[in-house]
């Protein structure tokens, strides 16, 4: 538990490794920390294990993440599970979860070691695929879960539960269940609501829905939902991006809110989430670049 007035004094700072610029940043970064006077800075790739392990060990009282949305998702997976916050710099395309612009780390470097920042506590999903009663795997989950068709092009059925009761069938694409985080993420290009950061519900956004509730629902603070794979060709599960993973009918995916939650370091005031989301929407950095 951190205390009122936290200063960090000991950073990881992580890479993405097919970002070489980003390495060479994260190098800058952690000799100006130094030069500031930080106990502890050590610079490495994302998927460093040495890094990782000492990360697990509790070492440090923050973590800078150099990259795209990417990278701070596999960040968060790493960092929740210890209550370690992260700062976000963007080197990406995007960086919708980012907090600084590569370029811009000078002016908030002082400031992190003095503790003039504030801290957003983000709420995570729990999510593991049950079949014939065992469970195969547990994921904790940042942005979504989807349940969707694979290579065939036909639509998939799944049935939705909320806290044992039957909610609806769906006969689609896919369905998504998306934290607050997420819903700016896939469920947003799915047509879904846009969510504030703090909220704790739960999104659930059909794809392309066939005859069934085209409508994304939102569900209150607390609430259990399962998807059960009803029926269809070749459907997967994937996990906040995660390759994809083979589901049968009569699998259920049970999602809830994780104890766990994933914290991040802002320097920008509580309206930043807004002037963001207009920004963004006025222009796709993805097709910028290409122009």
């Amino acid at each position: 538990m951190r205390e009122p007035g936290f200063s960090p004094r000991s950073f990881a700072i992580v890479s993405h490794p097919a970002l070489p610029e980003a390495a060479v940043e994260a190098q800058k970064i952690a000799a100006v920390l130094s030069a500031l006077g930080a106990a502890q800075v050590v610079a490495a790739s994302l998927y460093d294990e040495g890094l990782r392990q000492r990360i697990r060990d509790k070492e440090f009282d923050l973590l800078i993440a150099i990259g795209g949305d990417g990278t701070m998702l596999r960040a968060g997976h790493l960092c929740a599970p210890l209550d370690l916050p992260v700062l976000g710099i963007n080197a990406g395309r995007f960086g919708f979860l980012m907090e600084v612009d590569l370029g811009d780390y000078n002016e908030f470097t002082s400031r992190l070691l003095s503790g003039q920042f504030r801290l957003e506590d983000r709420m995570m999903l729990q999510a593991h695929l049950e079949r014939n009663g065992q469970v195969l795997d547990r994921w904790q989950v940042l942005n979504e879960v989807v349940v969707c068709r694979g290579k065939p092009v036909r639509p998939i059925q799944i049935e939705a539960c909320v806290d044992g009761s039957p909610l609806t069938s769906y006969v689609a694409d896919g369905l998504i269940a998306a934290t607050p985080t997420g819903s700016t993420a896939y469920a947003l290009a799915a047509g879904g609501p846009i969510m504030p950061p703090e909220l704790r519900n739960i999104l659930l956004v059909p794809l392309a829905p066939h005859l069934s509730v085209d409508r994304a629902v939102i569900l209150a603070e607390g609430s259990h939902v399962d998807f059960i794979v009803r029926g269809g060709y070749d459907p997967v599960l994937s996990v906040d991006g995660h390759p994809p993973l083979d589901v049968l009918s009569d699998d259920i995916i049970h999602i809830s809110a994780a104890d766990a939650r994933l914290t991040f370091v802002r320097f920008q005031d509580a309206g930043y989430f807004y002037r963001n989301l207009t920004k963004y929407m006025k222009q796709n950095p993805a097709i910028e670049k290409q122009a």
